[in-house]
């Protein structure tokens, strides 16, 4: 097979372990265990890796790839991201489950059923997932993945539904005025000298 036509991230290759090309893996399958379950993986380039053999350690596994022989081979493919295309993933999911990349490209919509974007990529920086919307076609914004800001996913409709609130959206206007008498901003501020801002 070659170069992955619907790439989906599996894993990332981390540092390496030892001196014979075995490499720590961060993966993102629901069993770590489960990564060599999918065929070869792909880096972006298109660069086929086989898996050989995979045990865990701690909260990552360990693998040995047969393309990467040596310490300094483990040393050159450390950050490089790993994929399987799409149709090696089963479809045999729950009605609540789904895959990231599944996610890509579903109508956003809000609270009152508006439409008001599109989702664009899904993120994790290392603080949790986080969904990046393409609002009307301008602008991006970022949304936690959690079930207050996203309280609705629906894979067959193709949408996502979002609370405004807590996903951030809502303008300072739009804050202020549910906020009312007594907000925070409301309240008097201290003399500049005492690190006030009147």
């Amino acid at each position: 097979m070659a170069k992955p036509q619907n790439p989906v991230l599996m894993a990332i290759i981390g540092a390496p372990h030892g001196i014979k090309g075995e490499v720590r893996v961060k993966t993102f399958t629901g069993d770590p265990m489960a990564l060599g379950d999918y065929g070869p993986l792909y880096a972006a380039d298109g660069r086929k890796l086989t898996l050989g053999q995979l045990r865990p350690a701690k909260t990552v596994v360990v693998a040995r790839f047969k393309e990467i022989a040596d310490r300094n081979a483990a040393e050159a493919a450390t950050g490089l991201e790993l994929f399987v295309d799409r149709a090696a993933l089963p479809d045999d999911l729950d009605d609540d489950e789904f895959y990231q990349t599944d996610l890509v490209g579903l109508s956003v919509r809000d609270e009152n059923d508006q439409p008001i974007g599109t989702v664009n990529a899904v993120h994790n920086f290392g603080g949790g997932d986080i969904v990046e919307v393409t609002l009307g076609g301008r602008r991006s914004v970022l949304i936690p993945f959690t079930l207050a800001a996203i309280p609705k996913v629906s894979i067959a409709d193709g949408l996502i539904q979002i609370d405004s609130a807590a996903a951030g959206l809502l303008d300072d206007d739009d804050e202020d005025a549910d906020a009312g008498e007594g907000a925070p901003d409301d309240r008097p501020r201290g003399p500049t000298s005492a690190g006030g801002n009147r």
